[in-house]
């Protein structure tokens, strides 16, 4: 190496070495700056010299909002911290009602599609009709924006008695339609449908367990025992919980008084005892109750309360396994913690919390887990420790530490004649398809005022059936002959079914999908 170049390099390196020598005085520097007496924890002092000493003006409220969120995230899944902006928004649901408009939309190439209009609500009163586009909202065009459901549920949502101004494309005209809605109370109900399967079996699901959740419960109860309810099945499938207190009062009604529904205790929370308070409407009554993965929080207090109390069956497959019980807790800017503060447990002592690692996303996804180590086929394959071993006054055997585990287990079919139908049914082209048709066909829909005139007339053709597996080629989806023909016979009932959910809503899909329900017939026959 020549001398000139050996000189470069040695300079260069000097050069690097006093660049990082100077970057580290100047953080050492600053690290002994003379402290300053702050009042408050460490985050005060942290902020306090954030705010005054950053090189740039810093945004506080946003600084103290990602703290406290990573704070949170910090502790269980769900702890959580919720902004003031999101207050609303998360909280509404669980309190049996909002200020809208009254309409179910879903958005259909980025474009506002109206599905449903709430009866007696504030858009119905105007003129809005199922099927109709939301092309502007007040002056703002929001068709072909890309918005996202939050979008447009800021949109549409707002106080009470305050007014908004859309304008709407219906099928048939040319020109938009102009309407000005004013906002009212809407309310959001918890119980989908309670109707009678056959002359002596009433059905009633439930979507979650919010602040009118009893109430509507015991009103789907006293309807279907004026039609003759001799037996019920009742479906918590899919429902992830609420409020503690509505799933009490729910098992309240299955179970004699005096006996144990649910006990938390936590560090600082005393052990506290929830019992049947009253004589139950349901305590004279055979009951099963349907659980799945998605079954959690409040739907685990029910069905474990009554699978201690040896009180029905529990049919379907393994819950959540959330035994977590959440305070809400309203901070100074009117945004909130929910702060997990006990575990629950069942009246036989189990907690049915599944095991956290502090990954949240493993965490949330274990349900795919179950899938792919075949759970979800194969019950056989579900391993509990021997310490997680109850028994029920009968005798019955129960495990704690990952959700209830129901009496009836009802494994996925795994069939790969199903395949076919399962990827066009679980890729939406089915949903998408009889969105499409009752919106091609409504008129001729409409001649069907009920359900059972719709279920008794009302068929899909070999027709309808070919122009969605066109849909389903379009998206790259292929079947054998053999998968097609079982397609043919799955869609005759699921397709119908979504149908009718279009027209009717929920009192329209859950009758005419029953017979394809298996975990449902399952129950039947249990009750049989």
């Amino acid at each position: 190496m020549d001398s000139n170049r050996a000189k470069a390099i040695a300079i260069i390196l000097l050069a690097l070495v006093g660049f990082w020598v100077g970057h580290l005085v100047n953080v050492n520097k600053g690290v002994n700056r003379p402290t300053v007496n702050v009042e408050g924890s460490k985050f005060d002092e942290a902020m306090w010299y954030v705010g005054n000493d950053y090189v740039d003006a810093p945004d506080n409220q946003k600084l103290q909002d990602e703290a406290i969120a990573a704070m949170m995230q910090a502790l269980d899944p769900h702890s959580d911290y919720i902004p003031l902006e999101e207050f609303n928004e998360v909280n509404d649901p669980l309190m049996g009602s909002f200020d809208g408009i009254g309409v179910q939309f879903r958005l259909e190439r980025d474009t506002i599609a109206v599905v449903n209009v709430i009866k007696g609500g504030p858009s119905e009163k105007v003129g809005i009709m199922a099927g109709d586009r939301i092309i502007y909202v007040d002056d703002s065009l929001v068709a072909s924006k890309k918005l996202t459901n939050d979008d447009v549920m800021r949109l549409l949502k707002g106080p009470k008695n305050t007014k908004v101004r859309v304008k709407v494309l219906r099928r048939g005209l040319n020109d938009l339609l102009d309407f000005t809605i004013t906002r009212a109370a809407i309310p959001t109900y918890s119980v989908d449908i309670a109707y009678m399967i056959d002359e002596k079996t009433g059905y009633l699901k439930l979507s979650k367990f919010s602040a009118t959740t009893a109430d509507e419960f015991k009103q789907g109860v006293k309807k279907l025992r004026s039609q003759g309810m001799q037996q019920m099945v009742f479906d918590l499938r899919g429902n992830t919980g609420g409020y503690l207190s509505a799933a009490v009062d729910v098992a309240d009604e299955f179970l004699p008084r005096g006996s144990m529904i649910v006990y938390t205790e936590g560090r600082n929370r005393s052990r506290q005892e929830m019992r049947a308070r009253r004589h139950g409407m349901l305590e004279d009554i055979p009951v099963v109750v349907l659980i799945d993965g998605e079954s959690a929080s409040a739907s685990e207090i029910v069905a474990g309360a009554l699978q201690d109390n040896d009180r029905g069956t529990i049919v379907g497959r393994r819950s959540f396994g959330k035994g977590l019980v959440q305070e809400q807790i309203l901070l100074s800017d009117r945004s909130a913690l929910r702060l997990t503060v006990a575990r629950y447990y069942t009246p036989t002592g189990r907690c049915i919390q599944k095991p956290f690692d502090g990954d949240r996303e493993k965490y949330m996804y274990e349900s795919y887990d179950r899938y792919l180590n075949g759970e979800l086929f194969h019950p056989d394959s579900i391993h509990f420790a021997d310490s997680l071993k109850y028994t029920t006054p009968k005798g019955k055997t129960v495990y704690g530490g990952g959700g209830i585990m129901p009496d009836i287990y009802v494994p996925l079919v795994d069939d790969s004649t199903e395949y076919y139908f399962n990827r066009i049914a679980n890729l939406g082209v089915l949903y998408q398809y009889a969105f499409d048709y009752t919106d091609r066909h409504r008129q001729q829909l409409q001649q069907y005022k009920t359900v059972e005139a719709f279920d008794r007339s009302f068929a899909v053709t070999d027709a309808m059936f070919d122009d969605l597996l066109k849909q389903a080629d379009a998206k790259g989806i292929k079947g054998t002959g053999e998968q097609k023909q079982v397609a043919r016979r799955e869609a005759n009932v699921l397709l119908k079914a979504y149908i009718a959910r279009n027209l009717f809503d929920d009192e329209g899909f859950y009758p005419i999908y029953a017979p394809m329900d298996e975990v449902l017939q399952r129950a039947l026959e249990v009750l049989e």
